[in-house]
């Protein structure tokens, strides 16, 4: 495994290890994820699944999900924590490097995993897993690089605290998850959104690519079907 992604595992081995059932900004996007899965799908992929809060809500939209991480403890986690969903398939393995089918997937998911992998390669690799009428859908960060994001940045810090307030009340987590999180963060690589749109509009084109107001992007993405 390279270096970085071996931090990368061990980072998220000791997230999973705390055991705490914190609310995050991903969460926080889960309902606009869902609105994009498209009906009837027979085979839906997550990239980097963590402990399977966003794989159990995709398996409600599908026959069978694939849910992929890096991470051992995560996925031992996901895996106990989902017996009663037979039709989740919970697989330790690196995105960038396994092999999966070609046009294999009606749907395509990934949650802050990206931003650890080159994306470009990542959209990519993706577009060519979605069947013709498949759908990619991308959350993830980006770096504050401008004037814009800083002021969106700025307007998102009472919006964190209130919505942190409603979630979490006055017991927001353990000094333990809270400096697992923050060395993980110290880990991140994260591109501008300036830098993202472009790689996006390239690789997918008629993809639509959007900043959100909790530090997230998004990239949607219908792959055409054959005529």
């Amino acid at each position: 495994m390279h270096p970085q992604k071996a931090l990368i595992c061990a980072d998220f081995d000791l997230i999973a290890r705390c055991n705490e059932p914190v609310w995050d900004h991903n969460q926080h996007y889960h309902k606009f994820l869902e609105k994009q899965i498209p009906g009837s799908c027979a085979r839906i992929l997550e990239i980097g699944c963590g402990t399977e809060k966003l794989a159990r809500k995709l398996a409600l939209h599908a026959e069978q999900v694939l849910a992929l991480d890096l991470s051992p403890e995560m996925v031992r986690i996901a895996r106990d924590s989902s017996c009663d969903f037979s039709h989740i398939e919970f697989r330790v393995a690196d995105a960038e490097t396994i092999e999966l089918p070609a046009a294999g997937f009606d749907c395509i998911v990934s949650a802050a995993t990206l931003h650890h992998l080159p994306l470009k390669e990542m959209l990519i690799k993706l577009k060519a897993l979605l069947k013709p009428g498949g759908v990619l859908v991308v959350l993830d960060l980006y770096k504050a690089a401008t004037i814009s994001d800083l002021l969106i940045s700025l307007f998102a810090i009472p919006v964190n605290w209130f919505l942190t307030l409603i979630k979490t009340g006055l017991n927001p987590g353990s000094k333990e998850i809270e400096q697992a999180y923050k060395k993980h963060s110290g880990h991140d690589d994260l591109l501008p959104f300036s830098l993202i749109r472009n790689i996006g509009s390239t690789v997918l084109p008629g993809s639509r690519v959007r900043r959100h107001l909790l530090w997230r992007y998004s990239i949607v993405y219908n792959r055409e079907r054959k005529l």
